[in-house]
Parts: C-alpha cells; structure tokens; sequence
C-alpha cells in the first residue's frame, strides 16, 4: 500500500481558490493514474477527477471548468487547483492510486458562504 499525504486545505470564502497536493514520497506514483475525492458531511465519497501517466485530465460535472489538476511526475506529486469555490464544496478530499480503496486522511477543504 503507498502512503499518500494530502496537503492544503484549509478555511475559504466562497468565490476563493486554494491547492491541493497530493505526495507519495518513494513510491512508483508516477506510473498510476492517480484520482482525487472529496467526502461532504453526510454524504457519500465522490470522483472529484483523475490525471493519467500522461497528463490526460477527466473531472467530474461538479467541478468541471473549475478545478484542474496536474502532476509532477519527477517529485511523485499530484496537485488539485480549485477556483471559484462553492459552499457545495466543502468536504474532506484524497487522493488515490489504483484500485482507490485505500485512504489516506486527506485535507479539509471548508467554503463560507
């Protein structure tokens, strides 16, 4: 199992940005697509999106347009830019490898409305 540690979150005002980051020191990380999650309170865990070995980028409708993410292969990190964030955003987010069931503790990401 890879150990994975989310960084970044914190507290922002509705319409604010943050980044995320997403490390797995020593691990083959760059050669798995890599997702990232989000988990609202009360709420079922959701795809958030996913960046290939090769840079290709799938986000889910939710944030589509507002979120990007990149990686860097070489320092075996993934990050998750997010814009013009909602109060719907708020949750707790991780990153995963293949076959993402396993979970790290992730960053909290809380939105003010």
């Amino acid at each position: 199992q890879v150990t994975k540690v989310e960084s970044g979150g914190g507290l922002v005002q509705a319409g604010g940005s943050l980044r995320l980051s997403c490390a797995a020191p020593g691990s083959r990380f760059s050669a798995d697509t890599v997702a990232w999650f989000r988990q609202a309170p009360g709420k079922e865990r959701e795809l958030v999106g996913l960046v290939t070995v090769g840079g290709r980028t799938v986000y889910g409708d939710n944030v589509k347009g507002r979120f990007t993410i990149s990686r860097n292969n070489a320092g075996n990190t993934v990050y998750l830019q997010l814009r013009s964030l909602k109060f719907e955003d708020t949750g707790v987010y991780y990153c995963a490898l293949p076959p993402y069931t396993a979970w790290g503790q992730g960053t909290q990401v809380t939105v003010s409305s």
